[in-house]
């Protein structure tokens, strides 16, 4: 099962301070509806605010990316700018 570590403060408030969970999950689509089955409203927090690093790879669209049991995945706060 890929292993998902959250980063930041933001998004563990909605899985009671737990950063670190193993999802049954082959794609970033399949693993953030999981996610949020688990605890509601983290998907919506993870699409809106959090960037997507799979396996040291940090991607900008990673919706469709495919995850096998070994992947890493580190979901990150988006930093804003201008």
């Amino acid at each position: 099962m890929p292993h998902v570590v959250i980063s930041g403060t933001a998004a563990r408030r909605f899985t009671g301070g737990a950063s670190e969970f193993d999802v049954e999950a082959d794609t970033v689509h399949r693993m953030i509806r999981e996610l949020d089955r688990r605890f509601p409203g983290l998907g919506q927090q993870i699409d809106e605010g959090m960037a997507v690093a799979i396996d040291g790879e940090i991607y900008q669209d990673a919706y469709m990316e495919k995850l096998s049991p070994d992947s890493e995945v580190y979901l990150i706060p988006k930093i804003g700018g201008g």
